[in-house]
């Protein structure tokens, strides 16, 4: 198989288990490790030879760019009132980790010292690549998942400096040397281990620091054009990890690390565009990876992973890391769900296996024994824990308390009348909803009808940290500006689901669909998509509200459109409440048909007030239509 025809076959197998996991909702590292063990040693149909300097190469500037990725994602403005906890996290846990691990390496699993030593610096890192994806799927409040994505991403490069360093200690110190001279070595192992940590932190803080603001001075003077900036940044970080890595080894994954919270933190305009290249990117090339990674393994290595290294296995889960996270965290203002949480979660990811891929064959030529078995066994701890932790941490996180449920309500941006209608009726259905504005007399009303509300600019930053909008399953924006309801729908629609995210109509004046926001800047317009801000709460104040009433098999939908006459002159469909108690809101531009047994949502006049007016209306036409008396 020619290079490539075989690099076609590992990205068209990588997204398709990518697809296969989103489809069948299971972590997709799982997926792509089984894919690539299937396809290396099993079948050897992907051959990639295990030494290879150069595969070792590109696998590391690949890991480069997905620690950069999540990096940037790092906000600091996250960090408030969480700065003990992740530095604890972060400065004081790895090394108790490294111990803890080393210690269970050696005693449960076997394995000598050199390689124990190794193993568990290496095991410090909980891969970001599976830590954030898992995030999105448990639904965790965010100073809960603040807590576990800096952990994952900071502690990567750090568990990576500590393998390498422990690495090179031994090396030096175990050469061959005359036994006179073992203290020189041993004191050149430490020295060499000290060299190479403040090398790694000055590179890093140098080249990745100067990089990050450089950039972020660059973009934000508009001196590199738009279409530009994503295809530099690429580069950027490819070229700082690797000046940085012929400096010192294995210091290029901190440098990037560092690069990225840097520009993540500079206010840029087009920040959002340029994560989502990135984030792109990072999936194709985590696809790869780990298609890449397991492949390089062989079958007689599969074979030395025996009962001892599983006992090892679960001593890391059960024991070193709750053990780690205790220590750590004593005294430290992080809550005790928190604490339990951070225990059980932390799987490994491209970290673990693309590093164990260099530091093994390493191990094996410096004679060491059990080199053979650090690889297929840091597979095994990423297999083992990945499905342990995606299965489980959405049950822990909402029996701790940590996580919301099903998302099902509605956040209205814009307090009117109008919108005060909408939230009284879907609270009497047991609908979780939530007004936000700006003007504290506009929400005065909700507030005194106990309606949940948010005083502030919903686009804030204090909005994005503080506000938790993760039970809302849809957003109607709704005040009296087309243009801040358009970008509020685009904004939010990008972490809810553009399918999920409405404005109600322009104004009148913008009728003609020529004239109209594009709809790729806008949001779907809610509902028949006619009536604008004012006319709503114009009939609000004509005594119009928001009314339900329920379908049921022997009175239909079409039945009852049929008894209130003319849609969207005599009334307006907002939404349903299904039987089963989900909210769903109605768009012309995503249409559903209500369900026998749901609970309609509908915008009419008050029915007493119309049953008057009508009776009034049948009187008149009776008096006018009666015979005169006689002699008039």
């Amino acid at each position: 198989m020619t290079l490539a025809t075989t690099l076609v076959v590992i990205l068209g197998a990588g997204l398709a288990a990518q697809l296969i996991a989103a489809r069948a909702r299971i972590p997709a590292i799982v997926v792509l490790i089984a894919t690539g063990l299937v396809l290396g040693p099993l079948t050897g149909i992907v051959s990639v030879p295990a030494n290879s300097e150069e595969i070792s190469a590109l696998i590391g500037l690949g890991v480069a760019v997905v620690l950069f990725e999540g990096a940037m994602d790092l906000r600091l403005s996250e960090v408030r009132g969480m700065r003990i906890g992740i530095r604890r996290l972060t400065v004081a846990g790895p090394p108790v980790a490294m111990t803890l691990g080393a210690l269970a390496a050696h005693y449960v699993g076997g394995l000598e010292w050199p390689v124990a030593w190794v193993l568990g610096a290496l095991l410090v890192v909980t891969g970001p690549t599976v830590i954030i994806p898992l995030l999105r799927q448990a639904r965790l409040n965010k100073e809960s998942a603040s807590l576990l994505k800096w952990e994952g991403i900071i502690n990567d490069p750090i568990g990576v400096l500590l393998a390498l360093m422990t690495l090179q200690y031994f090396l030096i110190a175990d050469a061959d040397v005359d036994p006179d001279l073992e203290s020189i070595a041993q004191a050149l192992g430490v020295a060499s281990v000290v060299v190479t940590l403040v090398g790694a932190v000055i590179a890093a803080v140098l080249l990745g620091g100067a990089a990050g603001v450089g950039l972020g001075i660059v973009f934000r003077r508009g001196w590199i054009p738009a279409h530009l900036k994503s295809p530099l940044l690429l580069v950027a970080v490819l070229v700082v990890y690797s000046i940085s890595d012929s400096i010192v080894h294995e210091s290029g994954l901190l440098a990037v690390t560092l690069m990225g919270i840097v520009l993540g933190n500079v206010r840029l305009a087009d920040r959002e565009r340029l994560l989502d290249f990135k984030e792109g990117l990072s999936v194709v090339i985590l696809s790869a990876l780990f298609i890449i990674i397991p492949a390089q393994l062989e079958l007689g290595q599969l074979r030395l992973v025996d009962w001892r290294i599983g006992l090892f296995v679960l001593a890391l889960m059960f024991v070193v890391r709750p053990l780690t996270i205790a220590l750590v965290t004593i005294k430290s203002p992080i809550r005790w769900q928190d604490r339990v949480l951070l225990g059980w979660i932390s799987p490994r990811g491209i970290v673990a296996a693309a590093t164990a891929g260099v530091f093994g064959p390493e191990l094996i030529d410096a004679g060491y024994e059990d080199g053979d078995v650090f690889l297929p066994t840091v597979f095994l701890v990423i297999i083992v824990t990945v499905l342990a932790h995606g299965f489980s941490i959405g049950w822990v996180a909402r029996r701790l308390g940590l996580a919301s449920g099903a998302s099902n309500g509605l956040l209205i941006v814009g307090a009117s009348p109008w919108s005060r209608s909408v939230a009284n009726a879907l609270r009497s259905l047991k609908v979780p909803v939530l007004v936000a504005d700006g003007s504290y007399q506009r929400l005065q009303p909700l507030r005194m009808d106990g309606v949940p509300v948010y005083f502030g600019e919903i686009l804030s930053e204090h909005a994005e940290h503080a506000l938790d909008t993760s039970e809302l399953s849809y957003v109607l924006c709704a005040s009296d500006n087309d243009y801040y309801n358009a970008l509020v729908a685009r904004s939010q629609g990008a972490e809810v689901g553009f399918h999920r995210t409405f404005m109600i109509a322009t104004h009148g004046e913008s009728v003609n669909e020529d004239r109209r926001l594009a709809f790729e800047r806008r949001g779907s317009f809610a509902f028949d998509g006619e009536w604008d801000y004012f006319e709503l709460n114009e009939r609000v104040e004509h005594g119009w509200s928001i009314h339900t009433t329920r379908i049921t098999p022997g009175f239909g939908w079409e039945a009852w459109q049929e008894r209130q006459r003319e849609r969207g002159v005599e009334w307006m469909l907002v939404g349903e409440v299904t039987a089963e108690g989900t909210f769903r809101l109605y768009s012309h531009e995503q249409t559903f048909t209500p369900e026998t047994g749901s609970t309609l949502v509908y915008f009419a006049p008050d029915h007493s007030k119309r049953e008057r007016a009508q009776e009034r209306a049948d009187a008149a036409q009776s008096a006018d239509s009666a015979p005169s008396a006689p002699g008039t």
